[in-house]
Parts: structure tokens; C-alpha cells; sequence
């Protein structure tokens, strides 16, 4: 399939020239920088990072086994999220659709930028209808948004029904697959060079443990890349982020091992919320977190936050009546937890 990118960018993002940074002009190894107006001591914590995160980039690619040239690298995914509103979308003009119920940061990107949403709900199991989804599609929508494993639910979006909506769509689809660790044999990285029209976001928050340094993926064709990458903030990756990430990045035997045991404890998780009378369901997951159906959201909530233990009440959010969502914790958080809904029965 072809996409035109240049009858779906908005016209000033068309023609804008993007800011050149002193470290534009110049990449490699050098004696002496007098370019950016650095400050000459406290090294290296004085100079201006690589804006391209050439080096990070570079370990990524040979992780995911795709060519740094399409990847980009944001302050976590949300700055991908946004910018592609900012790149894609005229205000107070254009639509995009989302699934309902799902990540709230697309909402709030689209608000932020004066964006019309048009909501299509999943089905009472949290399944998508694609028919239903490229129903909404009007010839002001730009973007379709589709979060899989899904967030709040936790499953995985059927990704026969995503292909379909990606093929038969002719703005940019964006798969949100933050989640996508803990169930990578449904990843659609692999399909990315087939469908130019398709930007798949990742993270290194969840499976890697990186929620503290802020660094997201968007994968996407070199060209939707390229607009990303101009219209940024010229250094949005700090040095301390991209020396800490490769750094992590090194020991993907502790990533492995610490998704191995998070999906062990989701199983016992489940099993034990399951006995508790108070629970109604136990919804399926395919992520690091449940969707626990209850008699007393709010009640069970607040008695966990008196014993300080946090969870999400879900329950005002569509399709979520009556829900916690619960995190998959530590062997021993997950005990604490239960310990404290004992009390309950």
C-alpha cells in the first residue's frame, strides 16, 4: 500500500525549517568545542547531548532488529503521541479515532491540541471490531490510535482486525504497544516495512524498569520519522538518560528474568483474587497488570490506600464499572497486598 505523508501533514509542517543546533552542524570526535556556548568545565555533564541519540539509537536497533534510521527516541512515549498530533493534525479541523476504553494520553494530547476524538467501544469483552473502527473514519481523520495489550483492560487487540484496520485506512495508524513484553509473539514490529502508513510506540518503562529515565520508541517509515525528528525540541533526550539507557540496556538477562517472574505472579495473582468473595472477575491479561471486577471499587480502594497499598480505580471509566487495576508487584509486595485483602473477608 502507498500513503501520501505530504497530503496528510499539516501545510506549516510542510514547509517548516527546522532549528539547526550547533551539534547539527558537527557530529564526531573533536579537541575542542567553542560552538554551542557551552560552558567549558564540569565535564561531561557540561556538554550538549547528541540530538540524534545516534549511539542509543544504535543499541535499540540491534535489540529490536530494526534500522536506527527508523526509530526515534522520545521523553517517553508521550512526546511521540504529541508531536504526531502536532505534525499530522489541524487544529480545530481534523479528527482522529480511538478505541474506548483505553490509555488517556491520547485524549488529553488531542484536547491539548484543539483535535476532535471520535470514541469507538470495544465490545463488553474488551475485543475490537475493526468494521466498527474504520466506520468513525471521515475524511477529516488523520490518525487512529489502537493500544495493544490494551490499557486498562490488559488484553491483546486481535492483530488480524489491526492489519485490516491498518491496510484499510489511509492516514497513520498508531499501535501503542507499551505493554508488549509480556506477550511479544504479538508484537507487529516485525510487519513495520510493509505498512508506511504505521507507527508502533514502545517503552522502556515497563519490562526494562526504566519509568524513571523517560525514554520511548516510535518505529515508523524513514519518512514519518524525518517529520518527528524536525519538529522536536533539538535535544529532548538528556546525556543522563542516554548513558543510563545504554547502560541497562547491556543486561538483557535481568529484563528477561524480571518478565519471567512477572508473569509467574500475574498467574498467582489471579488465582488468589479469584477466591476472594468481594471479586466478581478477573479479567484476562496480557500485560503486567490486572482488571479485577469488584463489589466495592471505591470501598476496597480507599481501605488499601489506609494500609498503603496503591492501586487504580478504573471503575468511572467505560466498559470499567466496578474495576480495580491492579500492577503486577514484587513476590513480596504481591503478599502484602493479599495479606491486607484478607482482612476483608
Amino acid at each position: 500500500m502507498s500513503v501520501d505523508l505530504t497530503k496528510l501533514l499539516r501545510e506549516n509542517i510542510r514547509n517548516l525549517k527546522p532549528y539547526s543546533s550547533a551539534r547539527d552542524e558537527f557530529s564526531g570526535e573533536a579537541a575542542v568545542f567553542l560552538d554551542a556556548n557551552e560552558n567549558p568545565f564540569n565535564s561531561p555533564w557540561n556538554r550538549y547531548p547528541d540530538p540524534h541519540q545516534r549511539v542509543l539509537k544504535t543499541r535499540i536497533s540491534e535489540l529490536k532488529n530494526i534500522p536506527a534510521e527508523n526509530i526515534f527516541l522520545g521523553n517517553g512515549s508521550d512526546e511521540p503521541i504529541d508531536l504526531l498530533f502536532r505534525a499530522f493534525c489541524e487544529p480545530g479541523l481534523d479528527q482522529v479515532v480511538s478505541i474506548n476504553p483505553t490509555y488517556g494520553m491520547y485524549r488529553v494530547a488531542a484536547d491539548t491540541n484543539n483535535i476532535t476524538v471520535a470514541q469507538v467501544s470495544l465490545s463488553a469483552d474488551f475485543e475490537l471490531d475493526y468494521n466498527v473502527v474504520l466506520k468513525a473514519v471521515t475524511p477529516k481523520t488523520k490518525l487512529i490510535f489502537l493500544c495493544s495489550p490494551n490499557n486498562p483492560t490488559g488484553n491483546a487487540l486481535d492483530s488480524s482486525g489491526v492489519l485490516k484496520i491498518i491496510e484499510g485506512f489511509n492516514g497513520i495508524v498508531v499501535l501503542d504497544e507499551a505493554y508488549i513484553d509480556f506477550c511479544p509473539e504479538k508484537s507487529l514490529l516485525p510487519t513495520l516495512d510493509k505498512y508506511p502508513n504505521l507507527v508502533i510506540l514502545q517503552t522502556f518503562s515497563k519490562a526494562w524498569g526504566m519509568a524513571g529515565l523517560r525514554l520511548g520508541m516510535a518505529f515508523a517509515a524513514v519518512e514519518i520519522i524525518e517529520v518527528l525528528s524536525r519538529i522536536k525540541y533539538p535535544y529532548n533526550i538528556n546525556i543522563l538518560t542516554q548513558e543510563k539507557a545504554l547502560e541497562l540496556l547491556s543486561n538483557e538477562s535481568s529484563k528477561a528474568e524480571w518478565v519471567d517472574l512477572i508473569l509467574k505472579e500475574r498467574t498467582k495473582m489471579i488465582t488468589n483474587l479469584k477466591s476472594y468473595p468481594f471479586v466478581v472477575k478477573v479479567y484476562p491479561s496480557d500485560a503486567n497488570f490486572l482488571l479485577v471486577k469488584t463489589h466495592d471499587p471505591r470501598g476496597i480502594y480507599q481501605f488499601l490506600v489506609d494500609q498503603q497499598i496503591i492501586v487504580r480505580d478504573r471503575s468511572s471509566i467505560s466498559l470499567c464499572e466496578g474495576c480495580l487495576r491492579i500492577s503486577v508487584g514484587s513476590p513480596e509486595e504481591n503478599a502484602t497486598l493479599m495479606e491486607a485483602l484478607d482482612q476483608l473477608v
